[in-house]
């Protein structure tokens, strides 16, 4: 089965993130919308996972949890990779919460690569993605609208307590990927 591992985003915010999706399809840009209800924070994407490396997975979620107390999270700003200019992916960036989703996913990183997973190939970036681009059309409005977009941070940047780690499964479907929360390890609640 194929499988991730992630923070999970309440309703609050995925309305929030929803609003600002909704403001960018104004470009009439040919992007492919993440679906807000599946909006999340990867923290480490795993590909094609057996039942063993499943349970695997768990007793590292529940290691790694136990080390690490709930935490406000806070979103930031607009932005895309490669660059804003350029976007091919389009993210709401986190600010708030950034050092402790980064220590997270170096321990669940260590731990996995103990575990036989290969490597992560790109660096940890605290995002949440909402958009790929899929080809240049209309791309220049897109760009200009992000820019207006992200003077909505300036003036209301959402928080959530960050309290849990999901392992997920995820089923490919024509109407795009289906998520099911296979695992939950809670944080240390303060």
């Amino acid at each position: 089965m194929r499988a991730f591992i992630a923070i999970e985003i309440p309703q609050e915010i995925k309305g929030f993130l929803a609003a600002l999706q909704k403001g960018l399809r104004r470009s009439n840009a040919d992007i492919s919308w993440v679906k807000p209800h599946n909006i999340h924070v990867t923290m480490r994407f795993l590909g094609e996972i057996e039942l063993l490396q499943q349970n695997a997975i768990t007793k590292i979620l529940d290691t790694v949890s136990k080390r690490h107390s709930s935490f406000k999270l806070r979103l930031s700003s607009l932005g895309a990779f490669p660059n804003a200019k350029s976007p091919r992916v389009i993210w709401v960036g986190i600010d708030l919460g950034t050092e402790q989703l980064q220590k997270i996913a170096g321990e669940l990183e260590t731990a996995l690569q103990g575990s036989g997973f290969s490597p992560e190939e790109r660096p940890f970036t605290s995002h949440m993605t909402i958009g790929r681009t899929k080809s240049s059309l209309n791309r220049s409005l897109l760009v200009k609208i992000m820019e207006n977009v992200n003077q909505r941070f300036e003036e209301e940047k959402p928080e959530m307590i960050v309290s849990k780690i999901t392992l997920f499964k995820s089923t490919l479907t024509p109407g795009g990927p289906v998520y099911e929360a296979l695992y939950i390890a809670n944080l240390i609640t303060t």
